[in-house]
């Protein structure tokens, strides 16, 4: 049935293309425009021609069948549906019509670009409303705001630019484009009165049908019927089997799924799968109804186990036609309604028009729907909702209305919906809510911040007995669940953003309605999760947290918003106060601990309270009601509404016990875990505290905790509060006692060691509540000081980055800081090197306002602190015993502990530095506003001074460990901080009369009965000289110092009060020169002892030398002679006697004859290196290479057929060695790789594969310095000085001998291989034997390692598994020689560094074993196997007429020539056994040969352009002869080669083509052997040219190789060139490669980050029809665009799916790749399929940061140097090391899966 189908399917487009050469859009368009009822005849339109051009079969097997499917439907659909529909609407022929239509339209000044996924979109901070107000990059590059501070992110996609909106943006709303012009200005008018009256009404009638026909069509359903009106002519048995798409299942169920369902490849699942997550539908399957149901059902099955089925629907081929066309239409109405702002109108009267029934609207319809469409419908009507509605201001706000009316139901919708909040219609109020006006007349008309919060709390339904939210564990759904609940606080949060400025009544009492809504949220969260301390045994199950706190960090902001909007007007804010208020009081009536009151006395002070205790009683972090009266609280004193009105205020039924009663709970319960009391409650609890004091939360919680103690303080008896708060903190017996300062005696230790804690904590609490006066309302200050005082402190704790800042500031709505207003005043800034991040340093002057206890120093950070200073203290002074010093420090705060120790630490060293004394005295406190005035009397007050009394009498007496130095250094503190009071009101007092603070006077006066123990003032003075107190000397003088002046200042009249200072602080410079001189006398007594100490070491020296003399003597004669041979091998001088050094040839001189001894890493035994001794290895890395590559179009040879012999001169494909220069025995070698690779397979067993390193691929890491490794490169000895002795014939000579010889070899070939030779046997030369078996001069482990070093080139180079036999081998051993030497040579080329000297020790022993080992490995390889390699590389140069196939000069690298002829040369020189011809003579004249072909190549390849420059004089010889050879070239090549005329410019550039292969074969013969290189090559500069031809024994003038020569070279040059190819290549049958091969570069990048992002953004996944990437990802490399980690883009490599960007890496790279990842501003390299790693991109924001993630959206810009660092790192072959080490030091259990990006 499915095929008969298909088959009539096949002949429905031939009918229909002669209908389209008939159909007349233009005659359809009249005969519409005639008939009665429009509806009737388009509906019957469709009826007849949709199902027949949209879906009428199944979707394409391959992409590129599908994409011309596509095209086919895209045009019929134009010429047949869309075309007359025009022409009706336009009236005229459509092109002409719609050109009409935009020229007479004056169009709107609002962008309304709708962003892409990924687009850059651009924010100001200065000018934006609010951070949603964002702009399109060519809006914000033509406006203002580019020169101002913003913030630069990629869009989710869905958005639209807000350029034109004047509510958007404080100042700058236009950019230049579209800034409205002087007739557009009236935006009153109505554009529909623009348009001709026919055509109003036309498009009116026709959008209404089109709209009401797509609605219809995407809410319908029914899967068989259709609308009335729509049904087809002839209706076939034709189904779709549509799978729709999810957010519950994963990539993987769907493809498995579908393999099995309808049977198609992983393949084709995979595009299924794609298509359905990108359009949120797609057909798998097509034919009859049973056919399709049959594949349903298997998918519902196999998906209904773990969760519900994927949702499949059977529908019939025309309603999934006709739903196709309804998108069209829609997308087709977006375009028509861009070109007129009349026609955008009519259509939005259309779509809001009202109606009968159950939905009022068009548009009310798609919303309410809109939960029940695919992603794909979703997306086209949205864009059509904010290409018409949010571009017309008019109906933006009808539209407004409709959605705030529809909103509890729409968020319903969305809460059971499963799709992402992106494509919800909920997601359209970031773009009505932001609006102020619009948000305002929401909440006034439509009740809207009361319907948001009651449709918020409605959702959360678990409540407790007492109405409290009560969470379930916090499983993934519940956190789904939770998190589609939040997304009502973002709109929320959108109405609040931007508080009023003028209130009306009915805004006044909506707000209050909402405030009161607001109240009944927070009551449900007051008290929530409450705590009961676990005694004798461990919680069982931790319990749930993470919601309670999730929801107060994402209420935090509409918290502040809330209070802002409150002190924006005092009739608000008062009715606020009040409701607040009774919401507090509802909460304590509540609670269930008001039973037993207690009556407690002290210090002769009484008060009552109840009995309750935090470490037996629930209790909870959780306190939103009181922490929002707090924050109401400090408004009334900053708006000064407190003073004016009090009688309005309900002030008198403040209870202050009960306000502080919670707050207080909370910070004791801190205090309590900090303690240790509570470590049975598990983590749940310690992770509590913790986001209690972070940053994201501390503002509303433990701030306003910390405020609401200073409000209730400041309206109740000071010794009442601290009572409470000691009765709290369960110390109340401790201070009671009668005799509380003779230390109470407890046995347990651990019960001391809490209750100190305690105490620590008790009173860091009070210097919080007296000294935190840094928010404006409590002291008076403003915010610019708040923040100020922030980053000072952060900075104290040491240099920290921008972002680091950032993190430690509290954001506001706005996602402000206030950093950037302060920073400078306070700070100076650092800029970063080539690695770290800018950094920000304290300005030295700012240090004074530096306070240990400032209350957001988090804990971990103090105890850091005290230990470093109690150890730098200790280091300073003679070491005592310090008693009582037990340092279970510090306080309840934010900066960590190890902040605070930290920040202690830095200030005390820099005034050390200063010369200062180390005491930390408190800085001044800025005065109290006066409704917290009375604060201060807490320093004064009886209980106080009685609690420092009690710590003083117990230091003074440190017999038990009753105390702790924190302890006092608090009380030290608090004693200060009164003292500072008294001091700043006697300054500014106009008389002794104003002044209440007499705090010099209490602590003057002794305890009162019993304890009549000394006074406060008494104990400090018998403390300053107490031996176990030194840490704290300073501070005690320093307050001793300040009651002295203080003193003074009483006793003189106020008029000279300010000369008393003056005078005042002459008795302290004494004081200060005394302890000055006093430490300059301790410190001159170390230094006597510490030389003491070191004459006596010297002495001790000096005996044992005496008594081992004889050992000394000989070690002395060692390092003599190894300091001798040392200056034998480093280059002798210029001068020496006039030698020159060669390095090749019978003038060459090697090396002194000497021992070469080296150490073994692994046994430390140490070896001479020789060729028959014991193997020794260095740890090497071999890698194939393209970093040199001219070609990387080029395809990666077949390793099977491909023949290295010849290396083509675009170096396509190379293999490096690298190595980290250790050397091992090759046995302790062997030992430690086997047991390695026994470590890795019971790893396997166990988990899963080292990352870092693949021992199935022969990888290791060396044992010394963990660099990765894959083989060994055995040590050879230095090769010997030629004997003078031996005859050198001259070229001629020699090539006539070696011509002989090859014949010889050939003869014998053929003999071996045939049986028997024809013709005679040819002459050979004397001594020279064919059959001769060279003896193997290596001892067997050398030669295994010689094996196994070329098996490693072998298998890395080909790809392929190890095979001795294969004759390339020793080709790609030379290879990789040749080829590490050119890389080296590029690289010191580039970095313009001398060609010897400069590289270090590791690559230089490299080359040195790699030379030597490659003229060596030929003894490991068949005689055979050599022989044909050099007999094929001579006839590249010698043309031999028995070789094939030799490739023409072009086609060859010389270097690689050279290396391989005089490698290979080594093997036919060994069957000489003349003894009197020398193999360097034979170096040498193959060094000549090459060169001149070199010269060839270039002068055949060089394109001098011409340059016209006065020449002084005749040419030089050097020119001439120049001239010459190329005048030769051309008399054999003819026209091929162009005529030149300047014979400078043409030497010019054989000098500089040539100079690469000359110092290539300078390093290469230097390391051969071991010839020390001339002085003039040790530094760069001039003198190289002379010096490199004298080393390589080559002429001056170096065009006499040829021209002494020529009889014997021009038939050689004759025959080069009569090579077929070199015509063909020169005659444009290819590009020849140009010398100097220019050195590779990574690709260019844009100074400015976004134009990359903008690329990206514009950049379609090449395989999904044009879907937006995801993750495009650039290759740094090549410039290529990826798309990398997702499915669409996989390919199969070696059998295995990878992604986009190891494939790639695999033709650009050789398995290596460098690639930035645009969205995630994140380098990536890759190594083969397992290896990969991240790594900082080269971009940097204005605080030299990198932002990876564009989390900060700080503007980037290209830093050069640390690009030009990724580019050494890749031409310096250190990408693979780099990836080892990175994951070697991130070895995290979740790997990630690199071959799949």
């Amino acid at each position: 049935m499915a095929a008969a189908q298909s088959e009539r399917d096949r002949d429905a487009p031939s009918a229909l293309c002669s209908e389209f050469l008939s159909f007349s859009a233009k005659d359809t368009a009249a005969r519409w425009l005639a008939a009665a009822d429009l509806q009737q005849e388009i509906y019957r339109h469709l009826a007849a021609y949709v199902p027949r051009i949209l879906c009428v079969g199944p979707s394409g097997c391959s992409s590129r069948e599908e994409q011309r499917e596509e095209q086919r439907e895209e045009l019929a659909c134009q010429l047949l549906l869309l075309a007359p529909l025009e022409w009706l609407l336009l009236g005229a022929e459509p092109a002409a019509g719609l050109a009409a239509l935009q020229e007479n339209n004056s169009p709107s000044p609002l962008c309304g670009h709708v962003f892409k996924v990924g687009e850059p979109t651009y924010s100001c901070r200065e000018c934006a409303a609010d951070p949603t107000c964002v702009l399109c990059m060519q809006c914000f590059l033509g406006s203002v705001h580019k020169e101002h501070r913003y913030r630069m992110t990629t869009s989710g996609g869905g958005g639209f630019c807000d350029c034109g909106d004047a509510e958007a943006w404080k100042k700058g709303p236009y950019c230049h484009k579209h800034t409205p012009t002087s007739s557009s200005r009236d935006s009153e008018e109505d554009p529909v009165a623009l348009l001709p009256a026919d055509m109003v009404s036309r498009s009116s009638s026709i959008f209404s049908v089109l709209l009401r026909y797509a609605v219809a069509m995407l809410t319908w359903d029914q899967e068989d019927q259709l609308p009335a009106g729509l049904e087809p002519p002839d209706r076939g048995d034709s189904y779709y089997c549509m799978l729709f798409n999810d957010e519950v299942h994963t990539y993987e169920q769907v493809i498995y799924t579908l393999q099995k369902a309808v049977n198609c490849s992983q393949k084709e699942a995979v595009s299924f799968a794609t298509t359905v997550d990108r359009d949120g539908r797609k057909s798998v399957r097509y034919g009859d109804f049973q056919f399709c149901d049959q594949a349903k059902s298997v998918i519902v099955r196999n998906t209904s186990r773990q969760s519900k089925p994927l949702r499949v629907h059977v529908m019939h081929s025309s309603v999934v036609a006709h739903q196709c066309f309804a998108l069209k239409a829609l997308s087709w109405l977006g375009q028509i309604i861009q070109y007129s702002d009349g026609l955008r109108r009519i259509l939005c009267q259309v779509g809001l028009q009202k109606e009968e029934g159950e939905y009022s609207s068009l548009v009310d319809k798609l919303m309410l729907n809109d939960s029940k469409m695919w992603k794909g419908a979703r997306n086209i009507y949205h864009q059509l909702l904010m290409n018409s509605l949010l571009m017309d201001l008019k109906y933006k706000k009808i539209f407004a209305i409709q959605f705030a009316k529809n909103y509890r139901r729409l968020q319903t919708d969305f809460m059971e919906d499963d799709h992402e909040r992106v494509v919800s219609v909920t997601s359209l109020s970031v773009q009505l809510f932001t609006v102020p006006t619009m948000a305002r007349m929401l909440m006034v008309e439509e009740d809207l911040m009361t319907t948001i919060i009651r449709t918020f709390v409605d959702h959360l339904r678990h409540r407790d007995l007492q109405g409290r939210f009560q969470f379930d564990r916090y499983t993934a759904q519940q956190a789904f669940k939770f998190g589609r609940v939040q997304s009502l606080i973002g709109d929320l949060k959108y109405v609040l953003i931007s508080r009023p400025s003028e209130w009306s009544d009915q805004l006044r009492l909506k707000f209050l309605e909402g405030l009161d809504a607001f109240l009944e949220l927070l009551k449900c969260m007051q008290g929530m999760d409450p705590v009961v301390r676990q005694v004798g045994q461990h919680i069982e199950m931790e319990p749930e947290w993470e919601a309670a706190f999730t929801m107060q960090m994402k209420l935090t902001h509409i918290i502040s918003m809330i209070q802002e909007w409150c002190s924006s007007d005092e009739r608000v804010l008062i009715e606020a106060y009040r409701k607040c208020l009774s919401a507090l009081s509802v909460c304590h009536s509540g609670l269930p601990d008001g039973e037993q009151p207690i009556s407690l006395s002290l210090a002769g002070h009484c008060v009552e309270t109840f009995r309750y205790q935090v470490s037996q009683d629930k209790v909870s972090i959780h306190l939103p009601v009181c922490r929002l009266l707090a924050g109401l609280h400090v408004l009334l004193s900053r708006t000064d509404v407190a003073n004016r009105y009090p009688e309005q205020l309900p002030l008198g039924e403040l209870s202050p016990p009960l306000l502080i009663e919670l707050p207080l709970r909370c910070l004791v319960l801190c205090a309590q875990v900090h303690a240790g009391m509570w470590r049975r409650n598990g983590f749940s609890l310690i992770n509590q505290i913790y986001y209690y004091h972070n940053v994201k939360c501390r503002v509303e919680m433990f701030d306003k905790d910390i405020i609401m103690l200073q409000a209730g303080a400041s309206m109740m008896d000071p010794n009442h509060f601290l009572m409470i708060v000691l009765s709290r903190f369960e110390l109340f017996h401790i201070f009671s006692s009668a005799d509380c300062r003779k230390r109470y005696s407890e046995a347990n230790k651990d019960v001391i060691q809490q209750n100190n804690t305690l105490i620590e904590e008790m009173l860091h609490l009070v210097i919080m509540v007296v000294g935190e006066r840094y928010v404006s309302g409590v002291g008076q200050v403003e915010a610019f000081d708040e923040v100020r005082r922030e980053i000072i402190h952060q900075l104290s704790i040491r240099p920290m980055a921008h972002s680091e800042l950032v993190k430690a500031l509290p954001e506001n709505g706005n996602k402000e800081t206030g950093l950037e207003r302060v920073i400078d005043t306070v700070a100076s800034f650092k800029k970063p090197g080539v690695t770290g991040r800018g950094l920000y340093e304290l300005r030295p002057e700012w240090s004074k306002h530096f306070n240990l206890y400032f209350h957001h120093y988090s804990r971990a950070d103090q105890s850091k602190v005290l230990t470093q200073i109690h150890l730098q203290i200790h280091t300073l002074q003679p070491s005592r015993p310090v008693q009582g010093t037990h340092t279970n420090t510090c306080t309840n705060t934010h900066y960590s502990r190890a902040d605070q120790s930290k920040a202690e630490e830095a200030q005390r060293k820099l005034r050390r530095q200063n010369g200062e004394d180390t005491a930390l005295p408190p800085p001044p406190p800025p005065p109290l506003c006066p409704l917290f005035a009375s604060l201060v009397n807490l320093l004064q007050c009886d209980v106080l001074l009685a609690v420092e009394g009690a710590v003083l009498q117990w230091a003074v007496e440190p017999s038990g460990g009753g105390w702790t130095e924190s302890m006092l250094q608090r009380v030290l503190h608090l004693v200060g901080v009164a003292l500072l009071e008294e001091q700043q009101q006697l300054e500014n007092s106009s008389g002794e009369d104003d002044v209440t603070f007499n705090y010099t006077c209490k602590i003057t006066r002794p305890g009162e009965a019993p304890s009549t123990s000394g006074s406060v003032l008494a104990l400090l003075e018998s403390l300053q000289n107490a031996p176990h107190l030194e840490v704290h000397k300073d501070m005690i003088t320093w307050i001793l110092k300040l009651v002295a002046n203080i003193k003074t200042m009483r006793e003189r009249t106020p008029s000279t009060s300010s000369v008393t200072v003056c005078q005042g602080q002459r008795p302290e410079e004494t004081v200060r020169d005394k302890d000055k001189a006093e430490r300059k006398r301790k410190a001159e007594m170390a230094r006597l002892r510490r030389e003491k100490i070191m004459a006596q070491m010297s002495e001790m020296q000096k005996h044992f030398i005496n008594e081992n003399k004889e050992l000394f003597q000989q070690s002395m004669e060692e390092l003599e002679a190894s300091t001798s041979a040392a200056a034998d091998s480093s280059p002798p001088s210029a001068d020496s006697g006039g030698v020159s050094q060669v390095c090749v040839g019978p003038r060459r001189v090697g090396r002194a004859e000497r021992r070469q001894l080296v150490t073994c890493i692994l046994c430390q035994e140490e070896q001479e290196v020789r060729g028959h001794g014991r193997a020794m290895v260095l740890a090497a890395f071999v890698q194939r290479s393209t970093v040199l590559s001219k070609n990387r179009r080029k395809n990666l040879p077949d390793p099977e057929h491909h023949d290295p012999v010849f290396m083509h001169p675009d170096l396509s494909l190379g293999i490096y060695t690298a190595s980290c220069g250790h050397i091992m025995h090759a046995t302790c070698w062997q030992r430690y790789f086997e047991a390695v690779q026994l470590k890795e397979q019971r790893r396997q067993q166990r988990l899963r594969g080292h990352t870092s390193y693949d021992v199935e691929n022969g990888e290791f890491l060396c044992p010394l310095c963990e660099c990765l490794s894959n083989t060994v490169i055995p040590l050879l000895p230095h090769t010997h000085t030629p004997h003078q002795s031996v005859d050198h014939p001259c070229l001629e000579a020699w090539l006539k001998t070696t011509i002989q010889q090859v014949a010889a070899l050939h003869w014998a070939h053929r003999k071996q291989s045939d049986g028997e030779a024809e013709g005679a046997e040819p002459a050979v030369p004397e001594g020279f034997r064919v059959d001769f078996t060279p003896h193997n001069p290596f001892s067997s482990s050398v030669s295994e390692m010689i094996t196994t070093f070329s098996m490693s080139t072998y298998k890395v180079g080909l790809k392929l598994n190890p095979n001795e036999t294969d004759p390339r081998v020793p080709v790609l051993s030379w290879s990789t020689c040749a080829f590490t030497i050119q890389s080296i040579e590029r690289l010191l080329m580039d970095e313009e560094k001398p060609l010897f000297g400069s590289l270090p020790c590791r690559q230089d022993d490299c080359l040195s074993s790699l030379a030597r080992f490659s003229s060596a490995c030929w003894t490991a390889a068949p005689p055979t196997t050599t022989h044909t390699h050099f007999i094929r590389l001579l006839a590249a140069l010698v043309p031999d007429s028995q070789v094939e196939n030799t490739p023409c000069i072009l086609d060859i690298d010389m270097f690689h020539l050279l290396v391989y002829s005089v490698m290979s040369y080594g093997s036919v020189h060994s069957l000489d056994q003349s003894g009197r011809r020398a193999v360097d003579s034979a170096h040498l004249h193959l060094l000549h040969l090459v060169t001149v072909a070199h010269l060839v190549q270039i002068l055949l390849t060089s394109t001098t352009e011409e340059v016209c420059m006065d020449q002084d004089g005749g040419e030089s010889e050097e020119e001439e002869l120049t001239c010459q050879l190329y005048n030769t070239l051309r008399k054999h090549l003819g026209s091929v080669l162009p005529e030149v005329t300047s014979s400078w410019q043409l030497l010019s550039c054989v000098k500089a083509g040539i100079l690469p292969f000359l110092r290539a074969a300078a390093l290469f013969f230097h390391y051969l052997n071991s010839a020390a290189p001339p002085a003039d090559l040790l530094v760069s500069g001039p003198g190289q040219w002379e010096a490199l031809l004298s080393f390589l024994s080559l002429p001056s003038n170096l065009l006499q190789l040829h021209h002494s020569q020529h009889t014997l070279l021009d038939p050689l040059i004759h025959r080069w060139c009569g090579h077929p190819g070199v015509r063909q290549t020169l005659g444009g049958g290819g590009v020849p490669v140009q010398f100097p091969r220019e050195s590779n570069r990574l690709i260019e990048l844009p100074e400015d980050y976004s134009v990359l992002i903008n690329q990206a953004s514009s950049f379609t996944c090449p395989r999904s029809g044009g879907d937006k990437s995801r993750a495009p990802t650039l290759c740094l490399v090549c410039g290529c665009m990826l798309c990398s980690q997702s499915y669409c883009c996989q390919t199969e490599l070696d059998g295995e799916d990878v992604g986009a960007c190891t494939a790639h890496t695999s033709t650009c790279g050789a398995g290596l790749g460098l690639f930035l990842r645009v969205r995630e501003s994140q380098v990536l390299f890759v190594a083969g399929k397992t290896k990969g790693c991240f790594y900082p991109p080269p971009y940097l924001d204005d605080y030299g940061e990198t932002d990876q993630g564009l989390k900060r959206g700080n503007p980037l810009h290209l830093c050069a140097e640390r690009y030009r660092k990724i580019q050494r790192l890749w031409r310096q072959h250190g990408v693979a090391e780099v990836i080892g080490h990175a994951q070697e030091a991130n070895q995290t259990l979740v790997a990630i899966d690199w071959q799949h990006l």
